[in-house]
């Protein structure tokens, strides 16, 4: 009679590992198609508005009618990923979203670009609502906050190069090419995931019943630690939309007058997004994710001041303090999320969805007030939206430190 014994947990990947290096480079890449096909409005707006003959505050309708869809389908896409897997719906939905994005550049009229950039934010939904929950499933703890600000670092230098490209073609060729532009990166990085992403280790599927998905959710809603980082998520996101999409208008207006395609320069500050989150990754193992979000918010907050003055330079110099600020306390908060829910014994799946609901809420409302403000008071009414946002985001940080750990092992 033989006797088998089971083996031990896999215990995940560590740097040493190539499949580590696999998978941050798949998460990077996968971040890059990913807010680049979702930000590739923000720098034409100007060019929208003049286009279809709308205000300042209706052509910011392309990036918020995305970024609803997105946080809507965030919802189902979490609880959804519990049982179809992680993987999986990480190759579906970066290929139909660069789809769809082929789709938005030949739209008909502004009612059907909005209606298919709706349909983006939905099919974009799969990348976000499970790459930390991927991370804490295949990587080793000791790692996970590491290749976490890795990945939004992929997301980083999404955004500028959705930005980047747009507002650069825009201005050459027009929107419609600056959005196939975007599309055809969209596609190549969605093979670029397909060849690289491990499948799944420690992956278990939850039982397909709605009922047991509805108690997963119920879990992510329960314990007060998560909500705070959902609201962090979604104030601080806020103010960075907010700031990003007002900013286009500044800089095409006096004092500046600048072409949309020099305006659009303005976005070369997103690298040191990527530096910052990688850095707080690595700095929140090191000592604790309740140490560095502080430090984040508050240079968040300088660089927000920085951007008052008619001063080009100095102007620029706030948006690379403030980038770098935003990405320290989302680099940190968002994958602090599955971390605590874990120790919660709640599924980190629908904890990552509701937190990046949460974030695309915010970027949705204040991203659209944004324009209001704009059309209002101008910078300085810009500025008041944005200095509230982070205040209730400090608000949020303290109340964080004496929150009580779930994890007896970090902070």
């Amino acid at each position: 009679m033989t006797s088998t014994v089971a083996s031990p947990p896999f215990p995940g990947y560590r740097t040493s590992d190539p499949q580590y290096r696999r998978i941050a480079a798949a998460l990077f890449a996968a971040g890059v198609a990913t807010f680049a096909l979702l930000y590739s409005t923000q720098a034409l707006l100007p060019e929208l508005a003049e286009s279809f003959a709308l205000s300042a505050a209706s052509s910011t309708l392309s990036l918020s009618v995305t970024t609803v869809g997105l946080g809507i389908a965030l919802l189902v896409a979490g609880p959804l990923s519990e049982v179809a897997g992680r993987t999986r719906l990480i190759h579906l939905s970066l290929a139909v979203s660069a789809l769809v994005g082929l789709a938005c550049a030949v739209a008909p009229g502004w009612h059907a670009l909005l209606a298919l950039r709706l349909l983006q934010g939905v099919t974009l939904a799969g990348l976000p609502a499970v790459a930390t929950a991927y991370l804490r499933e295949e990587l080793h703890p000791t790692v996970q906050a590491r290749a976490a600000g890795l990945y939004i670092g992929g997301t980083a230098l999404g955004g500028m190069t959705g930005r980047l490209v747009t507002a650069a073609i825009g201005e050459a060729a027009g929107w419609r090419w600056s959005l196939a532009a975007i599309a055809a990166v969209g596609l190549v990085c969605a093979v670029a995931v397909r060849v690289l992403l491990p499948a799944s280790r420690n992956f278990t599927p939850a039982p397909a019943r709605v009922g047991h998905l509805l108690r997963l959710m119920r879990g992510a809603l329960s314990d007060r630690g998560l909500l705070a980082l959902y609201a962090i998520g979604a104030c601080s996101m806020g103010a960075f939309v907010a700031t990003y999409n007002a900013m286009g208008f500044r800089l095409v207006s006096a004092p500046f007058h600048l072409g949309l395609g020099a305006a659009g320069l303005v976005f070369l500050v997103y690298p040191v997004g990527t530096v910052a989150s990688t850095v707080a990754g690595r700095l929140a193992d090191r000592y604790s994710r309740r140490a560095v979000v502080p430090v984040g918010c508050a240079v968040f907050a300088a660089g927000l001041l920085l951007t008052l003055p008619n001063s080009l330079p100095v102007v620029v110099l706030g948006l690379a303090v403030m980038t770098g600020g935003f990405f320290t306390v989302h680099g940190v908060a968002s994958g602090w999320v599955p971390a605590r829910a874990f120790a919660g014994q709640v599924a980190p799946g629908p904890a990552a969805s509701l937190y990046l609901f949460a974030y695309y809420l915010g970027s949705s409302v204040f991203g659209s007030l944004s324009g209001q403000a704009w059309s209002t008071g101008a910078w300085p009414a810009v500025l008041v939206l944005g200095f509230g946002l982070v205040a209730v985001v400090g608000v949020l940080t303290a109340l964080l430190q004496v929150t009580p750990s779930l994890d007896p092992h970090r902070r």
